[in-house]
């Protein structure tokens, strides 16, 4: 028997509660939460304690770093004569057989010099961009270390060498893909970052010129937010100057939010600003950089400055801590590049020549430290480092205790508020509002035939704000169908390909989780109708899958072109579509099939994360024949 659907609905959906309001509301109540007790510190010992409190925070948040502080092996391959100045190409190990690329500026002037680690921004050709405050300082009598990023300069993931050029694109993508791959295994992407630092200034430290005690630290924009991290938690670091990044999560939050080491899972539900690295650093040192039209706005930089120049004050070190603004957009113009180079000189040389110069500036092919101008074949990407670590954090509990704390609240019942309702080609259709958790409503509709329906009810995971041609066909069978898009959509379409990130980074900050959270929707919508079977599509099946176990009388799933396990994540250096199904550490325990145990459900067209159907065996696995239409997955569905 053929079902086919005789129409689609082409109204659009409104009034949904407006995802990002809500998420933003949970952000600042816990931003409140954290500024009240900051508020209640007086003494220098009370900040001394508060300092301890938010290390083991931030570490804890970061899930650790990496234990292996091995040989560095580090090899110069190339010296640039620039004058007053050399600038040396080196390379070293962060971790086993995982290098690191960069550029060493190194006065010629004898005796012990300052050093500053500059970290690298979103720039694809990574340490170049640092080279003209890189030569600067070192003309002023610093040693300097500018250093490749993950998946910048000549560190890409997943580089092809046949065709040079990676499986994806570099900087943000290759972040997103690095830090779900760590979030699915209870670490992050931010511990990494911090580790490449760190080990930079052990290079650092084994050069004859550098004084390690007078170590200083900076960057821009990534490299700001790198900047931050190093400085708040390797104590070498005796200066910080982090630039265009530095802002209140209080603003920050609704805005620009951050790739994957810019936003560390559960960092502001442990009651966690970005205040809190400049406060676990003092009285040292502290510079803050902006500009007047930057998206990291002035704005936002303003409450952190102003919370954390009274933190000083209670170490009687107020002047310890500057804030510039200088004009523009995004990046580092003179007034903000000398602002550096005084405050380094103040507190590390004392040197009064800090007016910048003019520079040598070489080619980007010039500064490679590699004859192919890419680590590929010599260094192992970081997901091959991952994929090793899988059990090293593992998640405590069952497979239930642990979607329930994913959950965070616990079942909610509300009737559907109707919206709109009509009748058409023998179907009632109701355009319904639904509260899933208190303060939280979400859209869809429930399609029925007239009269009354003789099949279980069916909840169908809607994606956009028109109900779909399958919704209908299963209520043409003669099933009722809560047809729901959960909270977060319609998702926005830049980098879709990634998943919703924005929606997920902004759930992961505060401590929820986008694809559980969309399980308590379904789950409700499934109370609602008194619905046993569930369909849904691709990575979205993951959500379908945790409210099964929300809500144990959904038991029967289709899950349509829908990944079949988190193995594939860990085997290429490309994904697609993981924010919308990552979880905290679930990888560490359980696979996706474990969500399925006890339940009725069936894989059609499996695939992997890159959309490529896999051949799998098994009775929970399916595959179409060439135009087959959906006759087999209503039949599947109710057993006719």
């Amino acid at each position: 028997m053929r079902f086919a659907a005789c129409f689609l609905l082409t109204v659009s959906l409104s009034g949904q509660t407006e995802y990002t309001p809500w998420i933003t509301s949970v952000a600042k109540a816990q931003l409140a939460t954290r500024k009240a007790g900051i508020q209640r510190i007086r003494t220098r010992a009370e900040a001394e304690e508060h300092q301890q409190r938010t290390r083991a925070k931030i570490l804890d948040v970061f899930g650790g770093l990496p234990a292996d502080r091995g040989p560095l092996n580090a090899r110069i391959t190339g010296v640039l004569d620039a004058g007053a100045y050399k600038i040396e190409k080196v390379m070293f190990e962060s971790l086993p057989k995982y290098w690191v690329t960069g550029n060493l500026y190194v006065p010629k002037s004898p005796g012990k010099h300052p050093a500053v680690l500059y970290a690298i921004g979103h720039w694809n050709e990574g340490k170049p961009a640092a080279q003209r405050m890189a030569a600067n300082l070192a003309m002023q009598g610093f040693v300097v270390l500018a250093f490749d990023p993950m998946g910048q300069g000549e560190r890409f993931q997943g580089y092809w060498t046949k065709a040079g050029v990676s499986l994806l694109p570099p900087g943000v993508p290759q972040h997103w893909t690095a830090g779900t791959a760590a979030f699915l295994i209870n670490q992050t992407l931010s511990s990494y970052f911090v580790w490449d630092g760190i080990r930079s200034i052990d290079y650092l430290l084994t050069r004859p010129e550098v004084d390690g005690e007078r170590i200083g630290c900076t960057g821009c924009s990534g490299g700001g937010t790198q900047a931050t991290y190093i400085s708040a938690l390797d104590p070498r670091v005796k200066v910080a100057a982090p630039l265009c990044y530095m802002q209140s999560f209080d603003v920050l939050f609704d805005g620009p939010i951050g790739d994957s080491e810019q936003s560390p899972p559960g960092f502001i539900g442990a009651g966690l600003d970005q205040t809190d690295y400049v406060e676990s650093f003092a009285p040292k040192p502290w510079f803050i950089g902006s500009t007047k039209e930057d998206f990291f706005s002035p704005a936002g930089a303003k409450p952190l400055y102003e919370e954390a120049r009274n933190f000083y004050e209670i170490f009687g070190a107020q002047d310890r801590i500057k804030w510039v603004v200088g004009p523009g957009g995004h990046g580092t113009p003179i007034e903000i590049r000398e602002g550096v180079y005084e405050w380094f000189n103040r507190w590390l040389n004392n040197g009064s020549d800090w007016k910048e110069r003019p520079v040598k500036m070489f080619a980007n092919e010039d500064l490679h430290v590699t004859a192919t101008g890419q680590l590929a074949g010599e260094s192992r990407d970081l997901i091959d480092i991952l994929r090793e670590q899988r059990a090293a954090r593992p998640v405590t509990g069952t497979i239930d205790e642990y979607v329930k704390r994913l959950a965070v609240v616990g079942p909610h019942s509300a009737a559907p508020a109707t919206v709109s309702e009509e009748t058409k080609d023998g179907l009632q259709v109701r355009k319904v509002m639904l509260e899933t958790e208190p303060g939280v409503n979400v859209s869809g509709w429930i399609v029925k035939p007239v009269g009354r329906s003789n099949l279980p009810g069916v909840v169908h995971f809607e994606t956009t704000a028109k109900l779909s041609a399958r919704a209908v066909e299963i209520a043409k069978a003669g099933a009722e169908v809560f047809a729901v898009m959960p909270r977060a959509f319609p998702a926005p379409a830049q980098f879709i390909e990634h998943g919703d990130w924005q929606a997920a980074t902004r759930a992961w900050l505060t401590g929820r989780n986008l694809a559980a959270m969309r399980a308590v929707d379904l789950a409700a919508a499934a109370r609602a109708i008194g619905a046993t079977r569930g369909v849904a599509d691709g990575p979205h099946a993951v959500a379908l899958l945790l409210a099964s176990r929300l809500e144990p009388k959904l038991n029967k799933l289709w899950l349509e072109r829908a990944p079949y396990s988190f193995e594939p994540v860990y085997s290429a250096p490309r994904h697609i579509g993981l924010h919308d199904a990552v979880m905290p550490g679930f990888y560490t325990r359980w696979d996706i099939a474990d969500l399925a145990e006890g339940r009725d459900a069936v894989w059609m067209q499996p695939n992997d994360w890159n959309r490529n159907i896999v051949k799998l065996s098994g009775p929970r696995f399916r595959y179409r024949v060439f135009d087959e239409l959906n006759e087999n997955m209503v039949i599947w569905l109710f057993g006719q």
